[in-house]
């Protein structure tokens, strides 16, 4: 299978893993410099983000997602200054990550599975894909892997939140950001490889099916 890029490679998932943690980590840094002040922690989440924007930017990134990060940081600042409680600063991370699980396991059950309308938006290809049998089993039982990725988050984010351990937050969710998005794209490389047939030209080349010929077979 002629394939040269990983999805690593397409979809440069890890970098901007490690980039959205900056935030956090700011937050718990500017919390505890200040004497576990929240609006230290706010202001040193939203300037660790603008930060993180303007770099994005520069590197080429599209202005619409770097600014869907800025607004979610903000928001989750938002939330902990309006509760009083550090911990709720990742309580939109929590809740996005249990979200993101459930969509893509819906994904997958109707057979649009999101690693494929991922893939398939960064390559152009809009739904083509869908009409290559092969592809569209690759991406669900590699869609698979990302459910997996997001169900350990919170796992591991829900216990912690409802001890209220912002440090332990923060370390998560630095821990389970750059190294968790790089197993969760080299794995589920490997299941779409696996799941290919060894002619399979690879992803950017669908093998469309015709429907009408798929239905007289």
């Amino acid at each position: 299978m002629a394939q040269p890029e990983s999805l690593a490679e397409l979809l440069n998932g890890r970098r901007a893993a490690v980039d959205a943690s900056l935030p956090a980590v700011g937050f718990v840094a500017g919390w505890l410099v200040f004497g576990e002040s929240i609006w230290a922690g706010a202001i040193a989440a939203v300037v660790s983000a603008i930060g993180v924007s303007w770099w994005r930017l520069r590197k080429g990134d599209k202005p619409r997602a770097v600014l869907i990060g800025l607004f979610l940081v903000c928001v989750a600042a938002l939330i902990a200054l309006y509760t009083g409680k550090a911990e709720d600063f990742f309580l939109l991370q929590l809740l996005s990550n249990a979200a993101s699980a459930l969509a893509w396991i819906i994904s997958i059950v109707i057979r649009w599975p999101l690693l494929g309308l991922v893939v398939g938006t960064v390559l152009g290809q809009r739904t083509r894909w869908r009409r290559d049998p092969a592809l569209l089993r690759a991406y669900s039982r590699g869609s698979w892997v990302w459910v997996m990725q997001y169900v350990i988050r919170v796992a591991v984010f829900l216990p912690l939140y409802q001890a209220g351990w912002t440090e332990a937050l923060a370390a998560a969710r630095l821990g389970l950001s750059g190294p968790l998005i790089a197993g969760c794209l080299a794995v589920s490389w490997w299941v779409i490889r696996r799941s290919l047939p060894a002619d399979h030209p690879g992803l950017r080349h669908p093998v469309v099916v015709d429907p009408a010929q798929k239905a007289a077979s």
